[in-house]
Parts: structure tokens; C-alpha cells; sequence
């Protein structure tokens, strides 16, 4: 004889209807987790700069993408705690030490001030560098295959001799410079090493050179009054955060002094800066997020080799030529990977 309507195999048929309701509820509740995250976990990145934020939009929300498209989401299973400097270089230690306290997965860094900083605050975090410079001579790792301790990540240059290449397509610009300015920050960790350099650079080349110190923003006046006093023809500055943040007004005293001068990075150029040869800062923070997401997934920094960069942008800024007075050689205007009109 067949089961009644109302049982199935000896079981009434309301309460198979209620397992399988509840069964559905308990599989739509289930979260579904990917690589080694776990359900409901919130990392905490730190992130230290020693710009103002409204300085640095641009690499800020260059991080933000990358780890965005890693599937780090902030609010949802990411927090980022932020902290700038301002431009006051002796802030970052108290920052870095904050960040510490705070007990971050991981530390993100901009340049070699912070990276500085933060190396003395921990050797527990795992910290991931975005823009520093001969990170082996400047003895944060030991070496860029394997970095050994709690640093890894990105390096702008492969050496300090990059720098010196800055000088020659300056002379290229203008070839009948023969007295040069070097504007450079002496504090940093490993900036008298790109200082000897450029000093090199300049004996090949034939071309006095004479560095100016500045290590703070107020200092830029007294510093181009030194170059006019000195006849200087054209300026080299070199890559540090202080010159980042006064991009703007290093542009400007160029510019009020009929000086042409080349940059390390392309936000000067962006500004009014005549030229500028070296790494995308902004794509470097972006690419940071890939090791951001393997540190958090297990790796450790010490095992993950340093990345450097691989390839190095031109810029020229016509517009400022002309007010300048300048005609940009062809050749180097056919080099040029991006032209500024």
C-alpha cells in the first residue's frame, strides 16, 4: 500500500517542509569566503606619508584601487589608519609609534623618512616600502631578493648612479649649461649617496656643480637667492618628500628666476617643472596592494623580493619652455613619454 499524502517514508510531510526550510535558511547564511581570509575578518593597514593629504590624493587613491581590486574593501573588511606628516619630517617617529600601538597587519610607507621611521618603531609589523631608494644601502633590507627582517616591497631606482642620467638630459635641454644647482634634502637616509652621484655625473660631463641644502619648505627663498648669487644656469633636484610637498612653489621660483630644472618624479613636471626622468610613484603605491595581499594571506616580508622599477618616464613640460625661452631638442622631445602643452 502507497505512504499517505500526508507522510513520506513514515515521516510526516510538515516536518520534512520545516528541515527543508531550514535547511535553505542555514545555507544562505553561510558566508562564502575566498583565498585564505577568513569569515568576518577586518584587517587594519597602516599607511604613513610624509605629505599632507591633500597633497598626495593621487597615491592615496592609488592604494585604495589596488587593494580594491584585490577585494579589500574600507568599511567592509578592511580599515585603513592614515597618517601624514605634514611635511614635518620629525613628526614620523611618533606617527610610526602610533601605528605600532595601534597593532596594524601591516605598515605601508612612502619614502625613505617614513621607511626610517617606521624600522625603528618595529621589527614585528611586516612593512611594505612604495617609493624608497637603495633600500640596501640605506640598510633597511639585505638585499633585494631576499630582504631578510620585516621590509619588503618597492624600490624607485636600481642605483643612485640613475640619478646622474637626470644631469645628462638636462644638459641635452639646455647644452650650454655649464653651472648647475643640485637642490637636495641632506637628512634622509642614503640622500649623500645620491648626492655623490650627481657629483659624479656632473666631473663626466664637465659641469660645475653646486649643491644647495633644504631640508624644510621655508627654506626654498634663501636657497634660490644662493643660486642667483652663484650664476647658476639650471638645477637638478633630487626625488625627497620635502620637495614633493613644495612642488608647487619650487616651480614657481624656477620659473621667477628663469632657471631651467629637472625633477625625479613627474608631479613636479605636472606643476610647472621643466623636466622630469624616474619611476611612476603612483602606479609603485597601486602595486603595493599585491604584497599588502600576500603578507595578509600568509607570506612573510623577509622572503618576498624587493620589486624595482622597471621602467622610467620622461616628461616635458613645453608650456614652461616657452616661458622659459627654450627650444627642446627634437631628439628629446621624440624620447619624451609624455609631453605637457
Amino acid at each position: 500500500m502507497g505512504a499517505s499524502p500526508a507522510r513520506a517514508g513514515g515521516v510526516p510531510r510538515r516536518i520534512l517542509n520545516r528541515l527543508a526550510v531550514a535547511l535553505s535558511l542555514l545555507v544562505l547564511a553561510t558566508p562564502v569566503t575566498s583565498g585564505a581570509q577568513l569569515p568576518g575578518k577586518v584587517y587594519r593597514i597602516g599607511l604613513i606619508l610624509s605629505a599632507a593629504p591633500d597633497e598626495v590624493p593621487h597615491l592615496t587613491k592609488a592604494l585604495d584601487d589596488g587593494l580594491r581590486d584585490l577585494g579589500y574593501v574600507q568599511g567592509r573588511n578592511v580599515v585603513l589608519e592614515r597618517r601624514f606628516a605634514e611635511g614635518r619630517l620629525e613628526r614620523l617617529p611618533a606617527l610610526a609609534a602610533e601605528l605600532v600601538r595601534l597593532n596594524v597587519d601591516v605598515i605601508v610607507t612612502g619614502s625613505n623618512p617614513s621607511i626610517a621611521a617606521v624600522k625603528q618603531a618595529t621589527t614585528t609589523i611586516p612593512v611594505v616600502m612604495a617609493v624608497s631608494r637603495d633600500p640596501v644601502g640605506s640598510g633597511f633590507i639585505a638585499s633585494l631578493a631576499r630582504p631578510e627582517g620585516n621590509i619588503t616591497g618597492l624600490t624607485n631606482d636600481p642605483t643612485p648612479e640613475l640619478v646622474a642620467k637626470n644631469l645628462e638630459l638636462l644638459k641635452e635641454a639646455v647644452p650650454g649649461v655649464s653651472r648647475v644647482a643640485l637642490l637636495w634634502n641632506p637628512v634622509p637616509v642614503g640622500a649623500e649617496t645620491y648626492r655623490k652621484a650627481v657629483e659624479s655625473g656632473a666631473r663626466k660631463l664637465g659641469v660645475s656643480l653646486q649643491p644647495v641644502e633644504v631640508r624644510r619648505p621655508d627654506e626654498l627663498e634663501a636657497a634660490f637667492s644662493a643660486m642667483a648669487r652663484a650664476r647658476t644656469q639650471a638645477i637638478v633636484v633630487l626625488p625627497d618628500p620635502v620637495f614633493l610637498t613644495a612642488r608647487t612653489q619650487i616651480a614657481h621660483l624656477a620659473e621667477r628666476d628663469r632657471l631651467p630644472a629637472i625633477y625625479g618624479v613627474s608631479e613636479h613636471a605636472e606643476v610647472g617643472g621643466l623636466m622630469s626622468y624616474g619611476g611612476n610613484i603612483a602606479q609603485q603605491f597601486r602595486r603595493v596592494a599585491v604584497y599588502v595581499d600576500k603578507i595578509l594571506k600568509g607570506a612573510k616580508p623577509g622572503d618576498l623580493a624587493v620589486e624595482q622599477a622597471a621602467t622610467f618616464e620622461l616628461v616635458i613640460n613645453l608650456k614652461t619652455a616657452k616661458a622659459l625661452g627654450l627650444t627642446i631638442p627634437p631628439s628629446l622631445r621624440l624620447r619624451a613619454d609624455r609631453i605637457i602643452e
